[in-house]
């Protein structure tokens, strides 16, 4: 289990120079809004124990060189839990961080709501989801970094409904906590562990990297989408003010493929540079995202955000040439719509002999994820540019790709479907399966003449 901060102790460990925000006054009659017998002395005591009147501490901290709005949860003031008096602080906060175009950190350990407050507890949350959402209308990012334990309403608000989702090593993560759990239930799937695997956290994120960690992903979602620069904290891009960032410069072979078969055999050979080679070579730094939010990850899907050219901050969804699975689709779609919230230009690499298509793919909404991608990139408020650097195989690779501003490397092909299945299809013999991929023209070349793509992206120069 990881060690159990207090909240100053969080505070200290993410940031610098924190300024606690004025508290919100709220009078209570005695012993709560429910007159619960001795929850004013369970109060005396969590102040005794915390040096907190409540369970939360506000504030504005330094992490990096980025101003922030900080939310930290007091595991032991009452388990963290979330009453009236916390909503009113965390309410105030938010409004903060509107008023002066903060993002927003949480550092979150709670045990969920208050049980000495009863329903009045309760619609807290829909108090801090209130505020999540206007704080993403307002395109301010929103960072949480889970700590032991987050479960309840703490997680489904502000934790699993940040834009980044954070967490520390071992930490307990779960929307049951581990008093409310059936007898029967396995407490591994209840760790940070356990949800970055299941796609609903990020990354989970050593104690002693926690700053710069942050830092970093601060840096890159405050970033201006422009390269006119400006103030991290100035009014955000007018939609349509945002620039499509160039594609990357080919890193495989130089000369164009004389045949289909030959666009083929250079898209799959194994030498053929991936997409890691690509972000790196593009990005001077960047921060991953994983997990679709909806119980899965695909390691073939590569998501996040780096600094790319002339610094500006660019969302990258990229293929890594293995079949792609629903979460990975999801998880592309879920950062070009947060890309166009925050208002920066996405670049996509395609690279995958299609979607998956096994039984467990189908049940997991293979049809509907690559719908939702369809989609994303169809209604994208930000520019989106494509790149195909190896195998574009049918409707799995299109789904990433952007109309009419989709390039391509000499050593790659985009096909209706692989040359092979083509074949089978119209009942060739495997003989014949050279001559179908010349027919399908699917060649770098072939693609610039049919409009499909703009051009052919060159090697940089030297």
């Amino acid at each position: 289990m990881t060690e159990r901060f207090s909240a100053r102790e969080a505070i200290a460990l993410a940031g610098d120079d924190f300024r606690e925000l004025p508290v919100p006054m709220r009078e209570f009659k005695p012993d709560g809004p429910l007159s619960w017998h001795g929850y004013d002395d369970s109060r005396r005591r969590a102040l005794t124990r915390t040096g907190e009147d409540e369970s939360v501490v506000c504030g504005t901290a330094v992490i990096g060189s980025t101003r922030v709005v900080l939310i930290a949860f007091e595991f032991g003031f009452l388990g963290g839990s979330l009453g009236e008096r916390t909503g009113d602080r965390v309410e105030a906060a938010y409004a903060h961080a509107r008023a002066h175009r903060l993002p927003v950190v949480s550092l979150v350990a709670t045990g969920g709501s208050r049980m000495q407050e009863g329903m009045l507890a309760l619609t807290q949350l829909q108090r801090v989801a209130r505020q999540s959402a206007l704080a993403r209308e307002a395109g301010l990012p929103q960072i949480a970094v889970l700590r032991d334990p987050t479960t309840g309403g703490g997680w489904a608000t502000l934790g699993a409904g940040a834009d980044v989702t954070l967490a520390l090593p071992g930490a307990q993560v779960g929307f049951a906590g581990s008093r409310v759990r059936p007898p029967d239930a396995d407490p591994a799937a209840y760790t940070a562990e356990a949800q970055v695997t299941a796609g609903a956290v990020d990354a989970v994120v050593q104690e002693e990297d926690l700053r710069e960690t942050l830092a970093l992903w601060l840096t890159l979602l405050t970033t201006p989408a422009t390269e006119t620069g400006g103030e991290a904290e100035s009014e955000p891009e007018a939609e349509g003010e945002v620039e499509a960032v160039p594609p990357p410069n080919a890193l495989g072979a130089h000369d164009l493929p004389a045949t289909g078969w030959d666009a083929v055999r250079h898209a799959r050979s194994p030498e053929r540079p991936r997409a890691a080679a690509y972000l790196d070579a593009y990005f001077s730094r960047r921060a991953a995202i994983s997990g679709d939010r909806c119980g899965g990850s695909d390691d073939g899907m590569l998501c996040g955000f780096g600094s790319g050219p002339a610094g500006r901050t660019v969302a990258y969804a990229a293929q890594c040439g293995t079949a792609t699975r629903p979460a990975g689709y999801r998880t592309a779609a879920r950062l070009i719509r947060l890309a166009g919230r925050l208002g920066f230009p996405v670049l996509t690499l395609v690279d995958t002999p299609g979607a998956a298509n096994d039984a467990q793919a189908e049940r997991q909404g293979a049809g509907s994820a690559i719908a939702d991608l369809f989609a994303a990139v169809a209604t994208a408020r930000t520019p989106v540019t494509t790149l195909v650097i190896g195998e574009g195989g049918s409707g799995g690779a299109l789904a990433l790709a952007a109309p009419g501003n989709t390039w391509a490397t000499p050593d790659s092909y985009f096909s209706v479907i692989a040359p092979e299945l083509a074949a089978a299809i119209l009942k060739r013999p495997a003989s014949e399966v050279h001559d179908t991929a010349d027919q399908l023209r699917i060649r770098p070349q072939d693609l610039v003449d049919l409009g499909v793509i703009r051009g052919i992206v060159e090697h940089a120069e030297r």
